[in-house]
Parts: C-alpha cells; sequence; structure tokens
C-alpha cells in the first residue's frame, strides 16, 4: 500500500477534531472516542512528532452537568456551557495522555490574541514554549469571553490558522465523514476525491451548508475553507473521519489529502484576512487602490474618499475601493470620529496643521493585507 510522503515528512502536525466525533448520540463526552484519539495522538508523539491539538467539544461537555438537552442558540448560555464544560474535557484529556507519560498544556484563544500589536506574538511565544518543553497544546476558541464580533465562529477555522501560527507541516481536520465526497455522501452515484490539488479540482464539487441540529458547528464548507486556508499559506491537509485518524497521521491514503498550493505568509496577515471582520469601511480613490495592490504603499489620508462603521484605533477595517469591493484589510491607527477631518488631506499639510502625530499613516502597510476577489 502506498503512503503519503507529506505526511510522513510532517515533524510537527496540528490536528482538529470536532465535537461531533468525541460525543455520544446524547451529546455528552464519549470516554472510548477520547481514549481513541490520545492512543493515536500520543503514539505519534511517541514517533518524533510534535503534535498541537485543536478540539471542540467544550459546550457539549457542559450540557449534561447544566441539564441542558442540546446545544443553546444564544451566546450567553453558550458561554456557560463552555465555561463548565471547557474544564470537564481537558481533565479528560488530561487523564488519557497521562496514560502514555504525556503532560498537556491548555491554550484558549480569541481573535484579539492574535490579531492586535503584540498580542500575537504572546501566541506565538506560548506555542514555541510549550512544544519545546515536549508539551501537547490542546487549544479551542475562548468560548467563555468571546463576543459575537470577535469569534472565530469554527474550529476548523482556528485549526488553520493555528496551523500556520505554529509552523506546522501538516494539518489533519477529523470529522464524522471520511473524506470530501463530490457530492452528499449517502447520495448514490457520489465519489470520495482521495486529493485535491487546486481549485480545478473542486470543479462540480457539492457541498450543503451545516445543519442545524447536533452539537457541532461546522460543516463540511468550513472544512473546505480550512484546507483552502492552509494550503494557501504551504500547509498540505488532511481531511478523514476520527476513525481513521490513526491512518491519517501514520501516511495512509485515507480520506482527502489537499496538496499546498501557496507558500507562507507572515503570520498575522494570514490572521487579519481569515479570522477577522472590519469593524468598519474606508473607501479609497483610484490611486489610493493602485498605491496599495501594486505598489504595496501604506494609506495615507490623502486617498480616503469616504468613512463607515464605528471603529477605535487598532481595530481591522475594510478597504474599499471605488466599486464598493474590499481590495485590502488593515489595522487602523486613527478612530471614526477623526478620519472624516482628515480625508483628502496630504500627510504633511496635517502635521503642519495639527501637530507631528499626526503624519502617520491611516493604515501602514506591515499591518494590511490584500484581500482576494474570491467570494465562495
Amino acid at each position: 500500500m502506498t503512503t503519503r510522503q507529506a505526511v510522513l515528512d510532517a515533524r510537527r502536525i496540528v490536528v482538529k477534531v470536532g465535537s461531533s466525533s468525541l460525543t455520544t448520540a446524547e451529546g455528552g463526552i464519549d470516554p472510548e472516542r477520547v481514549s481513541s484519539l490520545v492512543d493515536t495522538l500520543a503514539d505519534a508523539h511517541a514517533r518524533g512528532t510534535e503534535v498541537v491539538l485543536v478540539s471542540s467539544g467544550a459546550i457539549a461537555a457542559g450540557l449534561a452537568p447544566l441539564a441542558l438537552k442540546r446545544r443553546p442558540r444564544d451566546l450567553a448560555r453558550q458561554q456557560a456551557a463552555a465555561s463548565v464544560g471547557q474544564g470537564i474535557l481537558v481533565h479528560r484529556y488530561t487523564e488519557e495522555f497521562a496514560r502514555h507519560g504525556q503532560v498537556v498544556g491548555q491554550v484558549l484563544l480569541t481573535l484579539d490574541d492574535v490579531t492586535r500589536r503584540g498580542h500575537y506574538r504572546n501566541a506565538q511565544r506560548t506555542f514555541a514554549s510549550l512544544l519545546e518543553m515536549g508539551v501537547v497544546p490542546i487549544v479551542n476558541e475562548n468560548d467563555t469571553v468571546a463576543t459575537s464580533e470577535i469569534r472565530f465562529g469554527d474550529n476548523d477555522r482556528l485549526a488553520a490558522l493555528v496551523a500556520h501560527l505554529v509552523h506546522a507541516d501538516l494539518l489533519v481536520l477529523l470529522s464524522d465523514v471520511d473524506g470530501l465526497y463530490d457530492g452528499p455522501p449517502t447520495a448514490e452515484g457520489t465519489r470520495l476525491l482521495t486529493e485535491v490539488r487546486g481549485e480545478d479540482d473542486l470543479d462540480g464539487v457539492r457541498i450543503g451548508k451545516a445543519g442545524a441540529a447536533g452539537v457541532g458547528t461546522g460543516g463540511m464548507q468550513t472544512k473546505l475553507e480550512a484546507a483552502r486556508i492552509a494550503t494557501g499559506a504551504g500547509i498540505p491537509v488532511v481531511l478523514t473521519s476520527a476513525d481513521r485518524a490513526a491512518e491519517a497521521v501514520s501516511g495512509h491514503p485515507v480520506g482527502t489529502l489537499f496538496h499546498a498550493t501557496g507558500r507562507r505568509r507572515p503570520t498575522r496577515l494570514l490572521w487579519l484576512a481569515h479570522a477577522t471582520e472590519g469593524k468598519g469601511t474606508i473607501t479609497l480613490d483610484a490611486g489610493a487602490v493602485k498605491a496599495l495592490t501594486e505598489r504595496r504603499a501604506s494609506l495615507l489620508p490623502a486617498g480616503i474618499t469616504a468613512v463607515g462603521g464605528s471603529f477605535a484605533d487598532g481595530d481591522p477595517v475594510d478597504l474599499v475601493g471605488p466599486d464598493g469591493l474590499i481590495v485590502a484589510r488593515g489595522l487602523v491607527n486613527y478612530d471614526s470620529g477623526e478620519l472624516p477631518a482628515l480625508m483628502g488631506r496630504s500627510t504633511r499639510e496635517l502635521a503642519h496643521e495639527l501637530g507631528a502625530s499626526y503624519e502617520r499613516e491611516v493604515v501602514h502597510r506591515d499591518d494590511l493585507t490584500l484581500i482576494s476577489a474570491r467570494t465562495d
């Protein structure tokens, strides 16, 4: 049987497992499923592979203790369930990894941790230290404190971004489906795609939306988008079912292998492009759009024609062209109340009139990432 060289060559892997792969039919954490997953990851670690686990399941673990029959719809009760369940989940992982003499560490992330200046470097250093000391980081979104405006939304996307943050060689997405099919997996005549080398291989693939039932939030669409993020940043992805995890991390040709399609990008800019939504909009004239997209210049007040929304200094904002299309996203150096009086004016003029502090970019090029026109 052939093996996948990209998997065998990986010295650092990120493995993501969803709630549906960890829970019983009633919605509680399934000890046997957790134990089986940990056995697989501990074996990989023993072979010399560094492992980062991105695990859903905190809210699911908190349902039974709170006498909730299903995942709450409102954010406050989701956060309550996550607060109760996260400790239960990590305790379970701690006990299971301890059987193998393996230490684990909990890492809870919000968008602010990895997009605002200074914060993302702390996250990088935390992961680097844990891995250097042989610890298996267990990552989840910090559901307990995250608001609707600063949520990743699903752990598939979080896993893709963590894979880039820790400079992983491989991302493994574990699901309740054994790979990517060109249609509904249960429909007659559908075909498993064993390899995806680019967007052309996805032509004709029909992906349904995630259902509202159950304990998870993701679906095949979120996994496909996570694969795009990771492969576009130079990281191959294996998508398969949780019960085939051991085969997947051993290089056996199970599930779907998404080949890397791009190169690594500066970490914070990848997070800025894929993990955030603009708090507001800044509309640019044609000259400013050209300067940003062709010369990779910073955005100056002179190129701004309109400001929309409410945002503060340091927030992510969408930079929009005259046609209304988003061309870039960046961290703004002014708040929305200041900009209208500055737009269309040169920094030299502003510095002369208002002081040297106004001779600064609206968005510095190091805090700016171009946004693809793709909208799927």
